[in-house]
């Protein structure tokens, strides 16, 4: 049973069938090619429409709200002492005080890289198994001469989903990136604000629209499927946010004039939804979230959501029926199949209204 006394849902409750070819692995040729399919949550109804189309859904007075996390090359390949490869993936660094050296990181191979181990990614800079935790990541030790985030932006890969099967290229550095990005620190792109150019911003805000950025990093579980079977058993990694004070003021001022608020993203769904009062308002805030907002979830500051289209069984499936509703969103996602939209990072967008 769930906390509000209904039956459980299960994680096998939203999957869908997808083929393969619809998973984007190249990201479309301008930003905003992509396709936009609108669906409203009241009535069911989709419509097939253009990224830039999303401008007639938007209204003077509206909050249009980004996340302006960085996205950082994370993925640090190299070699153990004896030649063999190996792979460190940065989660996040554990401590401000000694320049970002040390990070909880994840190791491939696991059962090689134990403690003591070191793995050599380029001349002169070596990356030193420290420790491990309960659930297999790896406390790490960046070594090497000048600033340790110099070395990752020199010698690390954007690490792109798993679902992209190719290895990742230099256009990749800008592509899974947003034009906003600001605050370095995610291992993965909130991937609904890959559409957007600095244009279209701009005409967005010639509209009277506010564009609202806040930050939360991103971190590997968005990759990662929920194994429980009941969802509410699911727990979220925990990830770091931030509300600026101007983010705030702007937000209060759209919930004071009546107008709505337009998250970019799951990942600016959950910030908002966490930062917000029981009313709707917000102040300036930072912290750590684990909120996971699966059906049933009464939302008290998101009325729009900008989103791609999600993995089966995942968390991010699950926000967004969370909003619009299970039945009605598996449907959309079938039409999505149909007229054959590109699915995940890459690929193409969805509205909810």
């Amino acid at each position: 049973m769930t906390a509000e006394g209904g039956p459980s849902l299960l994680t096998a409750d939203f999957d869908y069938p997808l083929p393969e070819d619809l998973v984007a692995s190249q990201p479309a040729d301008r930003r905003d090619d992509s396709r936009l399919l609108v669906l409203d949550r009241q009535t069911g109804s989709v419509a097939d429409r253009g990224f830039p189309d999303l401008l007639e859904y938007l209204d003077e007075g509206d909050a249009l709200v980004i996340n302006d996390t960085r996205v950082f090359p994370a993925r640090l390949l190299g070699r153990k002492p004896t030649g063999a490869r190996a792979e460190i993936l940065l989660l996040r660094p554990l401590t401000e005080d000694d320049e970002r050296r040390t990070w909880q990181a994840l190791v491939r191979p696991g059962g090689k890289l134990k403690p003591g181990r070191v793995v050599e990614v380029a001349d002169g800079f070596e990356v030193r198994v420290e420790d491990s935790f309960a659930d297999g990541s790896r406390r790490v030790r960046l070594e090497g001469e000048g600033d340790p985030w110099d070395l990752v932006e020199r010698h690390g890969e954007v690490p792109l989903p798993p679902y992209i099967r190719r290895p990742g290229n230099a256009a990749d550095r800008e592509r899974y990136q947003t034009v906003y990005a600001r605050e370095r620190g995610s291992v993965a792109a909130p991937t609904a604000g890959l559409h957007f150019t600095t244009g279209l911003i701009e005409r967005i805000e010639e509209v009277g629209v506010s564009v609202v950025p806040l930050t939360l990093h991103v971190g590997v579980g968005t990759f990662r499927p929920v194994d429980a079977n009941r969802v509410e058993d699911h727990r979220m990694h925990p990830e770091w946010y931030e509300i600026p004070d101007t983010s705030a003021r702007l937000l209060n001022r759209t919930r004071d004039a009546r107008r709505r608020v337009w998250a970019v993203g799951t990942t600016s769904a959950r910030t908002l939804e966490t930062a917000a009062s029981a009313e709707g308002s917000f102040e300036a805030t930072a912290g750590w979230t684990d909120l996971f907002i699966h059906p049933p979830y009464h939302f008290r500051a998101v009325d729009g959501l900008l989103t791609n289209f999600h993995l089966p069984r995942s968390s991010l499936l699950m926000l967004v029926a969370a909003l619009a509703g299970r039945d009605r969103v598996l449907e959309a996602y079938r039409h999505a199949v149909e007229q054959r939209y590109r699915f995940y990072s890459y690929g193409d967008a969805m509205l909810v209204v």
